[in-house]
């Protein structure tokens, strides 16, 4: 099958003094869920804001599509590439006007205004991400929470092919984490989407993630299914922690288990 993603080799920094991610390679298939990981500090924004386009590599290659990222037009990466980063938003813009900001890289030339075609995907995506209630509120109104769901419901009114993602769980409860998931589960395998994002939580990584990327001091670690990337022995090396790893009896995944000082210290005293 054919990559969809190519890094070759790719060092990039905010500074050419200082590359913050050194020797990236890997690549990724068309509607392939890959997951980056790591600790902070690791280079995990770092590597999906080059592929988004927003830092310059210093060498290498970043190959979307058979297409050099950084030789599109900004049109032409948008129509590619929906991103959603972390940042909080102090717009005043009502909910509905800023998910059809999505649709702005599909318009054609001296076109001012959405279509009822925008309109109908825009609703479509947030009832999809449970933000079609709170259409007409202020952006600078939401939670935090709130926030994040309606940037992935602009992200997928976007209609991209690659979905990159910096922590897209962050800020919400459980019901919300899982139910963005299983969403971009579903339009990863519906649509042929691609998608590269960032998270912290080891179990959710394992458990919808067809793919891992272990960073650390930026540099891939290791890379693999779930089963291959997240070992005992891996995260211990990597998050400098103890865990214990067992599998789900369901999605036969990894599932890790955190074991604090006090547990080991007990453990031990009773050699």
């Amino acid at each position: 099958m054919e990559n969809f993603l190519q890094l070759d080799n790719v060092f990039a920094g905010y500074n050419h003094n200082r590359d913050i991610i050194k020797n990236i390679t890997f690549s990724i298939q068309k509607n392939c869920i890959t997951g980056i990981i790591g600790p902070n500090g690791s280079g995990k924004s770092t590597l999906l804001r080059t592929i988004a386009g927003k830092i310059p590599y210093h060498s290498g290659n970043v190959i979307i599509n058979k297409k050099n990222v950084f030789k599109l037009t900004n049109k032409e990466r948008s129509q590619l590439i929906a991103v959603v980063l972390q940042d909080y938003i102090y717009s005043e813009l009502v909910v509905q006007d800023y998910i059809l900001l999505g649709r702005l890289p599909h318009r054609s030339p001296f076109q001012f205004f959405e279509k009822k075609h925008d309109l109908k995907i825009a609703h479509y995506y947030m009832k999809l991400t449970d933000t079609y209630y709170i259409r007409n509120k202020k952006m600078n109104e939401l939670s935090s929470g709130e926030q994040q769901l309606v940037s992935i419901a602009q992200a997928l009114t976007q209609q991209p092919q690659l979905l990159l993602l910096d922590e897209p769980t962050s800020h919400l409860d459980v019901m919300h984490q899982m139910k963005i998931l299983n969403i971009i589960q579903q339009l990863a395998s519906a649509q042929k989407l691609t998608v590269l994002f960032i998270l912290h939580d080891l179990n959710l990584a394992s458990e919808y993630c067809d793919q891992l990327l272990l960073m650390d001091k930026g540099r891939i670690f290791s890379k693999g299914t779930p089963e291959e990337v997240l070992t005992y022995s891996n995260i211990e090396e990597v998050y400098k922690t103890v865990v214990i790893t067992l599998t789900n009896p369901l999605s036969k995944k990894p599932a890790i288990f955190p074991v604090s000082e006090r547990i080991l210290n007990m453990n031990n005293n009773k050699k």
